[in-house]
């Protein structure tokens, strides 16, 4: 038996030392998941939190198939999305502004993933939630309108005014780098 699968049977069994490996074996990446939908460091601990309690409350219906980690990481989304839908309803978005300029092709040319991810963090709360489900976590406008309770049709604007906003944030962080560089 692995390691993890130890924890795992541990933490079943309402081991606290058990509880404790696995916690400190997935926070550090599951406070990063949980950050990308959250307003601020406050709210991220909070559904870190909730999603730890959930996951030892839940951890019985783990099948031992697929991926724990990924397991773990539905839960830590589900409960970030419960969160935010608690504090706001989404609203659809009706028009979208074309693009006049294009940005250039590969956004690692000019920038770091943390200074990529504090933009993404700067999207106004309905765009970053549809684009992190999307981009990053891969569900599809379908599952997003699910999750979300809002429209296929919502989830691709809102997708794709995530889009423009960071499209406009690179042209203009290339510009600054262009003149200072």
């Amino acid at each position: 038996m692995d390691q993890l699968e130890h924890i795992i049977k541990g933490c079943r069994d309402e081991d606290p030392k058990a509880q404790k490996e696995l916690y400190q074996m997935f926070a550090g990446r599951m406070f990063s998941l949980c950050l990308r939908y959250a307003d601020n460091a406050d709210e991220a601990k909070d559904n870190l939190q909730e999603g730890f309690i959930r996951v030892f409350r839940k951890i019985n219906q783990y099948r031992f198939e697929g991926s724990f980690e990924g397991w773990i990481r539905r839960i830590m989304v589900n409960v970030s999305l419960q969160k935010y839908r608690d504090r706001l309803r989404m609203n659809p978005v009706y028009e979208l502004e074309s693009v006049r300029e294009q940005v250039p092709e590969s956004a690692s040319d000019l920038l770091t993933e943390k200074e990529l991810l504090q933009m993404i963090s700067e999207l106004p709360p309905r765009y970053r939630l549809v684009f992190n489900l999307y981009a990053i976590e891969g569900y599809s406008h379908r599952e997003i309108s699910e999750m979300l309770g809002i429209t296929e049709g919502t989830s691709k604007s809102n997708l794709s005014r995530a889009r423009e906003i960071l499209q406009n944030k690179l042209k203009k962080y290339s510009e600054i780098k262009y003149r200072a560089g």
